[in-house]
């Protein structure tokens, strides 16, 4: 794998060494300077788009889009996709174990849970550039040009095919004017954070920008940590700093190619949970807890409490290297040919305390050894783009080549033998008792209950507290992902108001696992239990039996014959607790090889109408694909390992029927679209309290309907935005055999609110002469929808609004701005993601969103 890192990475150095070489710099063309500042339209009718990969106006295009412009984005103070959600109906973006395991949803279609082997559903570009994941993108995104949210599948032009959408986000390049831009901000939980960039010109021919931040705060959650070790006594903190330079240039009025790297570290601790539901085993988790307290006594949300013993520490890093040239050719009426190279690695740390209490149960480390998810991604996208008078078209290839490497790990804690002895002994015990109360009461037998936790003990005959310790299961994964796709996108002018767009993809996916999984201490319980669970166990339990030992020997074997049977399912139980996937002595020294390839099509046909120069209509039909892959976790059947982790492709059909409309001489666009998504094969993850699974759903439908408004009244700088999203998303009524599963068919899905809507409004005004003052209030509402993928009503979150807003002060010339702002402004208290508490039957946890947060932010211009 390391020569193969090596070779892409010289493939990728050549390559940008080629497109910059002095042979293309020689026939330099002086440039005229671009403007300091972006020059807007005076009129919404002007917001271009570049959906299609072609610019064009927003109202042309027959594709539900939501633009983020810059002033907005701004306004809202969005850094990152998880901010950008309160602008965008029908999306969602949660956070669960850690910010490595981020996700976006589109009209409730998503990835779920935390298995890096599943590719995301909602896809992430950044200029041109597509990221592996959604959580690969999770982090500040910069100085920003504009964000398009596509909506419904894309499986045509953007890099790797999605099944739900596309992010697709526009920085802000290099242009030929000196300007210097400074961002301070302070606000409560300790916030502070500063940013600036640097713009200037190289020659005539050539210009650079390069963009810094730093950011910090204090966790917004408490923790109880009862005595560690884990010394942080908050939680979901900031502390990252990132850097990102570019170079451009334009050799020619032909050619012109822009360099980007960038650096970002996240090294924070991210994410405790908050108990939602308090169950029977908590009692033996205070037991077993300092000051005997390891759950909330009281479940309260609001409180922001949550009980961990161990840190939650984790480093993120990404970084990359990129080249985008585009070139207009002497030939194909002055086609143009654009290539985007790239090569991004990201790495993530993670540590967790997997039993989300202050019981020194279950853990993972933040060393890398034990706890590394990291991707390393070449990609190389080639398109050749022209028009006729009749046909708008493009062609193109695209490939990539991405490794993914996770080292995973299981510690077992000094109470993970006491806890899991206590649970399955008084379990167990209960059980004889109740067989024992069948016997003639003569016999005068009765079941010692003293002391369940040394069950185990009496089981394995090991020492108590010492069979269970240390580190349980230890396994990497290894897996290649190579795509390689060729597609194009016509649209076809029929008429002067008919047009036809075509578009049609062919993608080839080849992945390759290899898995290695050592147990380096823990199994020596399960092999004993594995090697004579009926002896072993039924011994234990006869051994608690009170004047068992004073029968004659025959009667004895008669009671014996007689009970074991009414107790095989309490032995079974034993060893299936005993053999727990990170303590299943059946997974030590297994070594697998999974290979997998995927070819398929997928593409659009859409119909446009313009009826009038304001008024567009339109029908699309599509076929989506997002590829299959593998479950990087341990499965088993029952205490069987399974070899094969393979989930299979997932499909969508998409329908939409829609139109654009434009107001008031271009100051008002209203657009709406009905559509309907048919899913096969939906990707389900689901976390089974010992494993992260994808289980394939026959079906999923998601039906409704999208506005969005933009409207610029006649008052002079008042502007609104809002939208609204109804989506009815449900699962088939196909019967499900896993038993967690029992409550989808035929019920909404999980992230799935039906009613999504959001409105903003901006009003910008001029104090005197020299200044101006400016003020945002915006708002997202979304009704109620279940956050676990089983829909156990446990996870339901009740309906909830979001509200930010923004006042500023400053120069009209815009050298300086002084703002105030504050997100969450009613301090909504709110689920992303419902969990069942690992091995904790009875038990739920919840990760939060982000309580109320405020500050001033003072911004510097200088251009």
């Amino acid at each position: 794998m390391v020569s193969g890192h090596l070779q892409r990475h010289a493939l990728a150095t050549a390559l940008i060494a080629i497109l910059a070489s002095p042979a293309l710099v020689s026939t330099a063309h002086a440039q005229d300077a671009a403007p300091a500042a972006e020059e807007r339209p005076t009129t919404l009718s002007g917001i271009t788009v570049t959906a299609q990969k072609r610019e064009e106006a927003l109202q042309d295009v027959p594709i539900v889009i939501n633009v983020l412009p810059e002033q907005l984005l701004m306004d809202t103070g969005v850094r990152d996709i998880k901010d950008m959600q309160v602008l965008v109906p029908g999306l969602t973006v949660t956070s669960t174990q850690s910010a490595a395991q981020t996700t976006a949803r589109i009209r409730g279609i998503g990835t779920v849970g935390d298995n890096p082997g599943l590719e995301s559903s909602v896809g992430v570009v950044i200029d041109g550039v597509y990221r592996a994941r959604n959580s690969v993108s999770f982090g500040d995104l910069g100085e920003l040009e504009r964000i398009e949210v596509l909506k419904g599948p894309q499986g045509t032009v953007f890099g790797k095919n999605t099944s739900a959408g596309v992010i697709n986000v526009i920085t802000r390049r290099p242009n030929y004017s000196q300007s210097v831009e400074a961002e301070v901000t302070a606000g409560n939980y300790g916030l502070f954070g500063v940013s600036g960039s640097y713009n200037d010109a190289l020659g005539e021919n050539a210009a650079f920008r390069i963009y810094a931040t730093k950011r910090k705060r204090d966790g917004v959650d408490d923790v109880f940590t009862a005595n560690g070790p884990r010394q942080e006594t908050d939680d979901g903190d900031q502390n990252y700093h990132a850097v990102r330079a570019q170079l451009l240039f334009e050799p020619t009025d032909t050619l012109n190619i822009n360099f980007v790297a960038d650096y970002a570290s996240r090294e924070e601790n991210c994410c405790v949970t908050m108990t939602t539901h308090r169950g029977p085993t908590a009692a033996i988790i205070d037991g077993l807890t300092p000051g005997g307290e390891g759950v909330i006594p009281v479940p309260d949300l609001d409180r922001r409490l949550g009980y961990a013993n161990r840190t939650t520490e984790q480093d993120l890093k990404d970084k990359g290297i990129s080249a985008e040239v585009n070139w207009t050719t002497p030939w194909a009426n002055e086609a143009v040919l654009t290539s985007i190279t790239a090569l991004r690695n990201w790495d993530a740390i993670t540590s967790i305390d997997f039993d989300y209490t202050a019981a020194d149960i279950m853990y993972r480390p933040p060393e890398e050894d034990y706890s590394l998810v990291a991707f390393e991604n070449f990609s190389q996208e080639f398109r050749l783009t022209g028009s006729t008078d009749r046909v708008d078209w493009m062609v193109g290839l695209f490939y990539s080549d991405e490794d993914l490497a996770r080292n995973d790990s299981y510690f077992m804690g000094a109470a993970y033998e006491p806890y899991l002895s206590t649970l399955v002994g008084s379990q167990v015990l209960a059980g004889l008792a109740g067989a024992i109360g069948q016997l003639p009461p003569q016999l005068g037998l009765s079941v010692n209950q003293a002391n369940p936790h040394t069950f185990l003990s009496e089981v394995t005959g090991l020492p108590f507290g010492t069979n269970y310790r240390g580190i349980g299961a230890h396994d990497t994964y290894a897996q290649n992902a190579k795509s390689a796709a060729i597609f194009t996108n016509n649209t076809f002018h029929a008429t002067d108001a008919l047009d036809i767009t075509l578009g049609l993809r062919y993608t080839r996916e080849k992945k390759t696992l290899d898995s290695h999984f050592t147990n380096p201490n823990g199994s020596a319980a399960c092999g004993l239990a594995l090697s004579n669970p009926a002896g072993a166990v039924g011994g234990a339990m006869i051994g608690r039996v009170n004047g068992f030992a004073n029968l004659p020997p025959a009667l004895q074997q008669q009671l014996l014959d007689q009970m074991l049977p009414q107790l095989g399912p309490a032995i079974q139980q034993v060893a299936g607790f005993m053999c727990l996937p990170w303590a299943n002595v059946l997974h030590n020294g297994r070594e697998t090889r999974q290979e997998s390839t995927e070819k398929e099509w997928s593409g659009t046909l859409k119909v446009a109408y313009d009826f009038s120069d304001d008024l567009m209509g339109y029908a699309s039909a599509a076929r989506g694909y997002k590829a299959g892959g593998f479950n990087l976790d341990r499965v088993q059947v029952g205490i069987t390992p399974q070899d094969d982790t393979y989930f299979p492709g997932e499909f969508v059909n998409s329908f939409e029927l829609g139109m654009k409309s434009t107001w008031a001489e271009g100051n008002l666009l209203f657009n709406a679209a009905l559509f309907h998504q048919k899913y096969e094969d939906f990707q389900l993850n689901s976390f089974l309290g010992t494993a992260f699974v994808v289980r394939a759903i026959p079906e999923v439908t998601s039906t409704g309907v999208d506005m969005d408004l933009l409207w610029q009244p006649g008052i002079d700088g008042l502007m609104l935005q809002g939208g609204l999203t109804y989506a009815k998303t449900e699962y088939g009524d196909d019967l499900l055999p896993d038993a967690d599963l029992v409550l989808l068919p035929g019920n909404q899905m999980s992230f799935a609110p039906e009613w999504s809507g959001n409105a903003s409004l901006t009003y910008e005004w001029d104090f005197g002469a020299d200044f101006l003052g400016r003020f945002n209030i915006g708002a997202k509402y979304m009704s109620d929808y279940n956050t676990g993928s089983d829909l156990d009503p446990q996870k339901q979150q009740d309906a909830y609004t979001l509200v930010n807003a923004r006042i500023g002060f400053g120069s009209k010339n815009r050298r300086w701005m002084v703002e105030l702002w504050g997100q969450n402004l009613t301090d909504e208290t709110y689920k992303q993601v419902g969990i069942d508490a690992p091995i904790q039957a009875g038990s739920w946890n919840t990760f939060l969103g982000a309580p109320r947060t405020y500050g001033v932010t003072v911004r510097f211009n200088y251009f």
